[in-house]
């Protein structure tokens, strides 16, 4: 049997000497007893796996919204998604698979209904009352919202949980900075990992999902030279495949390609930076966990392709301009008569403001609730 202890020891005598040790942690805001048999980031893992934010995330907006078909990602089988490549990638690199996963499962803790159109909405309703962004609403879940424990507000996570869930970066993400989250330093290389396996999730089961919906066209794939390549040497070793296999061999093999070469080249860049503890990467102000010049390259047509063809796609931005409107009608109508909120909600209002407790409410919906929100608030004949 292992205990705490027997685990972290094993940690020390396994992971890479730049990985972030259990037993190093900086520890939680509020002082409590560990756990006699589970390190502290698999605690912070299953404490995200529990909370009431997490399972939201099954009816929130990945693309597609909630109600456009089962079929289609949502952000919580986009963060299995990113978390299962994440811990691929940390444990070859014999990173703390843990904390990566923690991370990984926190990333968009808080995010809002409808996507990225509901997040740019609520940035500009709060522009004059502290802003809107999703790192920040994350990090304000797991330390302040979720209400689990007598002893503490949120779940009261480790310091290096909370730190990478501040400083989590990607095509649609900011890092912010949190004074006692040393704004100044780079991320340890387990949030630079969950960074990239975000990428390599969102870009890959986006264009499955855009395929699948009809918005994009195979066809239209085949000049772009990595999709084409790996497309031929599927055709030519599965002369009989249908088209429906042949797809799903084609994403996985760019999955495959992106991890591979990612792992391979954050090996070399190690050797080149010269990173040697956790101390070397705080001190490298340049991305270390990262793809060869190559795969960006290579990578880049298709990127181009899902922001011109799905992402800009009129239906695509009509689903978007629609959810910002309901976004911004229901936030218009809660903070003008804040009686019509929820009477526990209301009562957070004298702590936190009327805007703040609105955007926290609002932000913490699923896509199915806002739309029922909505009509309990303007459709007259809905029961309220």
């Amino acid at each position: 049997m292992l205990n705490k202890k027997q685990i972290e020891k094993f940690e020390n005598s396994f992971l890479a000497p730049y990985a972030v040790k259990s037993c190093g942690t900086k520890g939680r805001v509020y002082k409590e007893d560990e756990h006699a048999y589970r390190p502290v980031y698999q605690r912070d893992r299953d404490r995200i796996v529990h909370c009431a934010a997490f399972r939201r995330l099954e009816y929130k907006t990945q693309v597609f919204v909630n109600h456009e078909g089962d079929y289609y990602r949502t952000r919580l089988t986009h963060t299995l998604e990113v978390a299962q490549i994440a811990r691929t990638i940390s444990f070859a690199l014999r990173l703390n698979t843990d904390l990566t996963e923690a991370i990984a499962l926190a990333h968009d803790l808080g995010h809002t209904p409808f996507g990225h159109a509901g997040e740019e909405a609520l940035d500009e309703l709060m522009s004059e009352f502290g802003s809107f962004n999703h790192n920040l609403q994350s990090l304000r879940v797991v330390d302040y919202l979720e209400e689990r424990y007598p002893d503490f507000p949120g779940l009261n996570l480790t310091w290096e949980v909370r730190e990478g869930i501040a400083k989590h970066s990607s095509k649609f993400d900011v890092p912010t900075k949190v004074k006692d989250l040393a704004p100044g330093e780079p991320p340890s290389l387990e949030t630079q990992v969950v960074d990239i396996a975000d990428e390599i999730a969102y870009d890959n089961h986006d264009l499955d999902d855009g395929l699948a919906s009809g918005l994009l066209e195979e066809r239209e794939l085949l000049d772009i030279e990595i999709w084409n390549k790996i497309n031929g040497a599927i055709s030519k070793k599965y002369t009989a495949i249908n088209d429906k296999k042949k797809k799903y061999l084609i994403i996985r093999s760019l999955i495959n390609t992106q991890v591979t070469n990612l792992i391979q080249e954050t090996e070399k860049n190690i050797l080149k930076f010269k990173i040697k503890s956790q101390l070397d990467v705080k001190k490298t102000d340049q991305k270390i966990v990262s793809f060869s010049k190559t795969l960006l390259d290579s990578r880049k047509p298709l990127r181009e392709f899902l922001t011109k063809k799905l992402y800009s796609h009129f239906r695509v931005m009509r689903m978007s301009i629609k959810a910002k409107r309901f976004i911004q009608e229901l936030f218009n109508a809660y903070t003008a008569q804040p009686e019509q909120l929820p009477t526990e909600i209301q009562k957070k209002i004298t702590k936190d403001g009327v805007h703040r407790t609105v955007c926290d409410y609002i932000a913490g919906m699923t896509d199915r609730y806002a739309l029922d929100e909505y009509k309990k608030l303007f459709n007259p004949y809905e029961k309220v």
